[in-house]
């Protein structure tokens, strides 16, 4: 009886613990949690992020709007009141907004100023999906609901019973534009507000319809409202439209388009909505969710993990979004950031290759190509209209970060296997923006000095001098990749094969360390490697001297061999957090994000140390990586308001997770290499654009069982501590044995190591 009762309850251990688990995932969009990240402010980021409601890669975003016009911190979790559901192309905090305007449901008086019109919610009356949303708007007893498409949207207004129904728009400040049509039922205006770069001819021409007529009508400017008045341009203009709601849960309905072509060309964009209604708007903005997030088919994990791999996956294919529109002739047509004229053909904004050469684009190149067989058309229109690629693109050029690695998202992209488009003018500006300064942080800053010396020095005025001259140096090395493919001449290949080294000008063999040279060959002085910023962006020594992605065994010889560059990256975590913040003159938000991770100096809130984990692998410890890959996973990531661990930048952050819930990243992005870690799910099915499909099993996972102990590709034993694009495009199943202790003879042996300049050269 005693071993009967025991062997029920281990019966019953099981079945709670299989059922925790997730085994079949039919309908991805409904793991997403858009507040994911939303938790943050100016001084600690959890992700900075918005509940965007919006449709992949679409050009027009909404969100509700907690903050004060203009300001990037639009939506946070701790608000209590909302101004406004505004359209946003925002894509950081810190780069703002650009196109902006807000429509806002209001009862009573006809209020119009932002903190006039706000109203108490709560998160607990909140539905928040990629392709809806809806609240309770309490001061006003109104439920406001959203659904998008790529260029428009549908509102639906539920009111209570009252002749004193409104909805405010608001065409924000910097110049704008309104009108009322009381006989059609529409409001048309623009807005041309935008935060950085210089834009020529921006306007964001907006159309609203309504499904009831108008009671009353008014326009507004700044603090001022004008009855009856129809038509206004100001600094800062606006529209309210009054309705008599007959009953309680009487609606309004709003179709809303935009474009920054034309008037014209909105009232073309509101077309995608056509006569559909609210459900099916709704429907098909869900089915579009689905089908792109349903490229990746998880099981075996728990309902966490699904949550978190399906919002983060959600926030990957925001970014960059849609600049171009289809015209009247089904063709795509876009307003130049550049020149300000209307052109033809492809064009995104929205994302600093800064972050996202990393991780965010291999990302596209493994699972979604022909979305960025369109960008790179793009940015063959972005040098064609403005002259150099962009490194920061919000919508145009912006001078933000540090680096030229538009050249790994182009190369990336060709060595990955996309083709169909013009190469070789994208190689073109490859070359060009390697030789050149550009405009708003564009080609290489300080290139004179790099090409003289092979590294930009620390004297000569030059902020963050050695993270450009290592980011340089990798870029050369995209550069050099992509002319091998294009069989360019080789004294041209050997251009760039040579300075992809010029990284060694910067270790100082003495700290094992990366630092700041100056112009006569010396080192800077006083060091201290554990300084943010001054010669580095966003970082200190302990956390750039990895950026030899292209170069690892390189990396390893000057630091002295395995053994020894193993004890620096084992260090990164076994050190305290301490910092010097003195070229700051403060604790940036990055510091604190490092500073209360307890993880020592690893600070995955930024970027430039995220692949840092994973180069155990090119010293014959890959175990080391599959310990601290898991540990950052569990750690470092939750679907929930502060969920992120710093700056969720477009994707990339994002992109890190999912690529290692998959068990493989891509360390080296301009190589077909992705270096090995631990898979997160014990199966994963990748439906590739092919038609084919890849699966990653790891029966036996779970989060004690975290080691690989063996891996098979399609049957037959593998050992590489990589795996390869074309291993991955060719569909098949790779097999993962997982336990519970690492195996130390697994993945020692050098032919087994990833892709390094130096072994291979």
């Amino acid at each position: 009886m005693k071993s009967f009762f025991v062997l029920m309850m281990c019966m019953c251990v099981c079945t709670i613990t299989n059922a925790q688990l997730v085994n079949e995932v039919q309908d991805p969009v409904e793991y997403v949690n858009t507040l994911m990240g939303t938790d943050s402010k100016p001084s600690l980021s959890n992700g900075n992020t918005y509940p965007a409601v919006a449709v992949p890669w679409g050009m027009n975003f909404w969100t509700p709007q907690t903050g004060n016009m203009g300001s990037g911190w639009q939506y946070t979790y701790d608000a209590d009141k909302i101004k406004g559901f505004k359209q946003t192309h925002q894509p950081s905090p810190w780069m703002n907004d650009y196109g902006q305007f807000a429509i806002m449901p209001v009862t009573g008086n006809a209020v119009f100023k932002e903190d006039d019109r706000a109203s108490w919610f709560s998160h607990k009356a909140e539905v928040a999906k990629p392709y809806y949303y809806s609240v309770y708007l309490a001061d006003h007893d109104v439920t406001t609901e959203i659904t998008p498409t790529e260029r428009a949207a549908r509102f639906r207004f539920t009111f209570p019973k009252t002749d004193s129904a409104f909805v405010v728009v608001d065409a924000f400040n910097k110049g704008s534009y309104i009108k009322v049509i009381p006989g059609e039922n529409k409001i048309v205006g623009y807005s041309t507000k935008y935060a950085a770069g210089k834009l020529t001819n921006f306007k964001n021409y907006f159309v609203m319809e309504f499904d009831q007529p108008f009671t009353i009508t008014y326009t507004w400017h700044d603090s001022v409202l004008e009855k009856n008045s129809l038509e206004m341009q100001q600094d800062h203009v606006g529209a309210l439209v009054g309705f008599s709601i007959k009953n309680k849960g009487g609606q309004v309905n709003v179709k809303v388009a935009s474009s920054f072509i034309s008037p014209e060309q909105a009232a073309q964009n509101l077309k995608e909505i056509g006569n559909d209604n609210f459900e099916t708007v709704e429907r098909k903005a869900k089915a579009a969710w689905n089908k792109v997030l349903g490229k990746i088919a998880v099981s075996g994990g728990s309902v966490d993990q699904v949550r978190t791999l399906y919002s983060c996956l959600y926030r990957m294919v925001m970014f960059p979004n849609k600049l171009y529109e289809i015209d009247a002739n089904g063709k795509p047509v876009h307003w130049s950031p550049y020149n300000g004229q209307v052109l033809p053909g492809y064009m995104f904004a929205g994302t600093g290759f800064w972050d996202t050469f990393r991780a965010l684009y291999p990302f596209l190149n493994l699972m979604f190509p022909s979305i960025n067989r369109e960008m790179q058309e793009g940015l063959i229109n972005d040098y064609k209209e403005g002259g150099f690629l962009p490194e920061w693109s919000s919508p145009g050029y912006a001078n933000v970060m540090v680096g030229n690695n538009s050249a790994s998202v182009v190369s990336d992209a060709y060595i990955k296997g996309l083709r169909g488009y013009d190469i070789n003018t994208l190689y073109e500006a490859l070359v060009h923006g390697a030789n050149n300064e550009g405009p708003e942080g564009t080609g290489r800053t300080g290139v004179a000095y790099y090409n003289k010396l092979g590294y930009v020095p620390y004297d000569v005025k030059i902020r963050e001098n050695a993270a450009r001259t290592l980011e340089y140096a990798y870029d050369d090395f995209t550069i050099y990749q992509l002319a091998k493919a294009l069989k360019r001449p080789q004294t041209e290949i050997d251009v760039f094969a040579k300075r992809s080294q010029n990284y060694r000008h910067l270790f100082d063999s003495s700290h094992n360390l990366m630092r700041g040279k100056n112009e006569d060959g010396t080192f800077a002085t006083p060091f201290n490697p554990f300084k943010w910023g001054d010669a580095f962006t966003e970082g200190n020594s302990w956390h750039y001297s990895w950026s030899v992605f292209h170069d690892v065994q390189g990396l390893i010889d000057l630091m002295g061999g395995r053994k020894v560059f193993v004890n620096m990256l084992d260090s990164v975590f076994k050190m305290p957090p301490v910092f010097d913040d003195s070229y700051y003159r403060g604790v940036i938000h990055e510091i604190r994000e490092m500073q209360i991770a307890n993880m020592g100096q690893y600070a995955h809130g930024n970027q430039p140390i995220q692949h840092m984990l994973y180069l155990y692998n090119y010293a014959g410890e890959p175990w080391k990586t599959q310990y601290w890959v898991r540990e950052a996973m569990n750690r470092l990531y939750r679907a929930t308001p502060d969920g992120y661990c710093g700056d969720e930048d477009n994707g990339q952050t994002s992109a890190w997770y999912v690529f290692s819930a998959l068990g493989f990243y891509p360390v080296c992005p301009a190589t077909d290499q992705y270096v090995l870690g631990t898979p997160l799910f014990k199966k994963v099915t990748l439906t590739l654009d092919n038609g084919k499909q890849f699966v990653i099993s790891a029966p036996n996972n779970s989060d004690s069982n975290r080691y690989v102990q063996s891996a098979t590709l399609n049957g037959k034993q593998y050992t590489h501590n990589w795996i390869s694009q074309p291993d991955i495009q060719a569909g098949g199943s790779f097999s993962v044995v997982m336990g519970n202790k690492p195996n130390t003879s697994k993945g020692t042996d050098a032919k087994d190591y990833p892709y390094s300049f130096s072994n291979n050269n």
